[in-house]
């Protein structure tokens, strides 16, 4: 079987909620990244086989395939077709695992793999507003439980014992790590600006556990879960270029990264965002690669208990964990985010010098991906 490789990868900065970013349709803010994989690489559009395309809210501005229209927006060739994917918070990371699946399997040789959340035009929860996806054959089989995510989230809090206080300490240390990164440069090679916004907009210098006290729980009036200890509602887009070795000599394009696993696993739908530990065992035994060998983990920031739970089963290095801050600090433009994770990972890497990264990420209905990536050039 083929090898697949990332040759470039690059995003928007993560708008908050109402922000610069806000007044950016998504097919628009979609064509910010693929015209600057364009530029960034010097490629002809044209050899570009497919456009798959994350995105999780397909409705008014994000409906009737975005990915396509991504495509037209960037003003490439008519020819170049697109596909849009969902699978929760995971879309664009199951949208990267296809492009390297194509590539790898020799039916396509060049894939452009990202995806696209404009949360500000398009609500979370959008897709519901005319109807209930699940049906009262699986609200039968799980007792009518609501499958809200943050009713989740306490559930998985309570399973672990992680305290509000616990929680808390988390969020700021995410708000930390993510000025820090900004304050380094972290992220400058990898973003591309959009308008006046040239930073993300989520982080919040200066967050203690003794302000977040005052932030009612979200979801149970006895609960833990807050807008502080949760991922924010972000507008965002990411795209990555995905070859093959051979396919990457020819255009002149030097790989970053290869592909070396994917997985994607089904998990409880109740606790519903436990999928990434699993997820991680499996992909670790796809790749052949042990925890221990891991250099950098991204595990997404949903909700606060999501990692801290993920660092308990497995058992991986604090440190490693989200180093330059996550979800609940940088935002989750859901469909993007994926690729947003990858991109940061990737780019991370390359900094440090770093050998195998791994991402994963919780998703609704209880699924989740993960991803092992491997430095080139080192």
């Amino acid at each position: 079987m083929r090898e697949a490789v990332i040759v470039e990868a690059v995003r928007t900065p993560v708008g908050k909620r109402n922000g610069g970013l806000a007044g950016v349709h998504a097919a628009d803010l979609s064509a910010v990244v693929l015209r600057a994989l364009e530029e960034r690489t010097g490629i002809d559009p044209s050899v570009v086989d497919d456009v798959v395309w994350g995105c999780v809210s397909q409705v008014g501005d994000q409906s009737s395939n975005i990915g396509r229209y991504a495509v037209l927006a960037a003003d490439w060739p008519e020819s170049i077709p697109g596909t849009t994917v969902n699978r929760a918070c995971g879309s664009s990371q199951q949208a990267l695992d296809f492009a390297a699946q194509a590539v790898m399997s020799g039916q396509q040789d060049v894939v452009v793999a990202g995806g696209v959340e404009v949360m500000s035009r398009v609500p979370l929860g959008s897709a519901r507003a005319t109807g209930m996806p699940y049906g009262p054959q699986v609200l039968a089989r799980y007792h009518d439980f609501s499958f809200n995510q943050g009713i989740s989230a306490e559930k998985i809090a309570e399973k672990w014992g992680f305290s509000r206080t616990r929680l808390d300490e988390y969020a700021v240390l995410s708000h930390e790590r993510a000025a820090a990164a900004q304050d380094a440069g972290a992220f400058d090679g990898q973003t591309v600006p959009v308008a006046d916004v040239v930073a993300d907009e989520g982080v919040r210098r200066g967050s203690t556990v003794d302000r977040l006290v005052a932030l009612k729980p979200a979801f149970r009036d006895d609960g833990v879960i807050h807008a502080g200890n949760s991922s924010q509602i972000s507008d965002g887009a990411a795209a990555l270029l995905v070859t093959t070795p051979e396919k990457a000599r020819e255009l002149g394009l030097t790989p970053l990264v290869r592909y070396r696993a994917g997985a994607v696993v089904g998990a409880d739908p109740v606790l519903m965002l436990t999928g990434p530990i699993p997820a991680t065992e499996k992909v670790l035994r796809k790749a052949g690669v042990g925890l221990a060998e891991i250099g950098v983990f991204e595990v997404n920031e949903a909700f606060a208990p999501i990692p801290l739970a993920w660092l308990a089963e497995t058992g991986a290095d604090p440190a490693l964990l989200n180093p330059l801050g996550g979800a609940i600090a940088l935002g989750h433009p859901l469909g993007a985010s994926g690729a947003v994770l990858a991109t940061r990972m990737i780019h991370h890497m390359r900094a440090h010098g770093i050998r195998y990264g791994l991402q994963t990420m919780c998703e609704g209905g209880g699924t989740a991906n993960a991803t092992v990536l491997e430095l080139l050039g080192v």
